[in-house]
């Protein structure tokens, strides 16, 4: 009688209750997968993460240690800054320009805004790393295209070593960046943009709205939640952000452009040293917490919205 009150309190009534198992039987092959595939590897990660490891001999439990060892690493300070410069860089440019951008294309450029929509789409659907090999050739600074394009407009003064130069290199990390994602996020916000009702334009002009008043209190509240999701796919993509760094400069030069995931890759998969599993995974662990603060923080403007 017991398990049945339980059983009726969590799942409902009889209908209630079949509905909610039939959800459940449909996300239960996904759970079961991000279980053993995703959940069992984060547990054992932040295990090792209180343990000194080398993968060769036996692992050493040394608490706190690998955490506090992070407050007095000068890289994981400069990493833990390009993080959030890029994070902060990528997130504003990527949530305001292509919301613009998508803004234009809705008002429709007929067979031209559909071309245009396509190419801005192309280097979405390019992996990012064959995105940073090409720019990584394009920036070389003796044989790269955008040097000799310079040379070759009379403008040879300006020439860089691109990637070389630890006062300029994230310049040009967020150009490959902005250059991989604006197409992106441009349809997102276009797609966003097909749900709101042209009634609620009409009803502005009649009240005497311009159009930068009917994009303020018409267009933007529409697509909120669209915002909210771009939002935070931008403040996740940041604070993972490895692939790129890693094919354009490896972090460097002298650990300007190293990122968290970089410097975790690099203490723990390429220390000139034995590796230092332990250690790297204390810094998977910053990453992971940084991911979860950027998921609450969706949550929280969601219901804030809903107010």
């Amino acid at each position: 009688t017991s398990l049945k009150r339980i059983g009726t309190y969590v799942l409902g009534k009889p209908r209630d209750r079949q509905e909610r198992l039939t959800g459940l039987s449909m996300t239960l092959p996904a759970l079961i997968f991000f279980i053993i595939f995703i959940g069992v590897s984060i547990v054992r990660t932040l295990l090792l993460s209180f343990e000194q490891w080398d993968a060769i001999g036996p692992s050493e439990w040394v608490g706190l240690g690998n955490y506090i060892g992070l407050l007095d690493d000068a890289v994981f300070h400069r990493a833990l800054v390009v993080t959030f410069l890029l994070t902060a860089v990528s997130t504003v440019f990527l949530s305001t320009v292509p919301m613009l951008i998508a803004v234009l294309f809705n008002m429709g450029w007929g067979a031209f805004g559909t071309a245009a929509r396509t190419m801005l789409f192309m280097p979405s659907i390019i992996s990012m790393v064959i995105t940073a090999a090409i720019w990584r050739m394009i920036f070389d600074p003796n044989l790269g295209v955008l040097n000799s394009l310079l040379s070759n407009v009379g403008l040879g003064s300006l020439q860089q070593n691109w990637l070389g130069d630890e006062h300029i290199v994230l310049y040009s990390i967020i150009v490959v960046m902005l250059w991989g994602a604006t197409g992106l996020y441009v349809i997102i916000f276009y797609a966003g943009l097909q749900g709101v009702d042209l009634n609620l334009y009409e009803a502005a002009a009649i009240d005497g709205a311009n159009s930068w008043q009917k994009f303020l209190n018409v267009t933007v509240p529409m697509i909120r939640p669209v915002i909210l999701m771009v939002l935070t796919l931008n403040l996740l993509n940041g604070i993972k952000l490895f692939d790129v760094i890693y094919v354009l400069t490896g972090g460097g030069p002298v650990n300007a452009s190293q990122t968290l995931g970089t410097a975790m890759y690099r203490v723990t998969f390429a220390s000139p040293g034995l590796p230092q599993f332990g250690y790297g995974s204390a810094l998977s662990a910053v990453i992971m917490f940084l991911c979860v603060l950027a998921v609450l923080f969706q949550i929280w403007m969601n219901r804030r919205s809903n107010i």
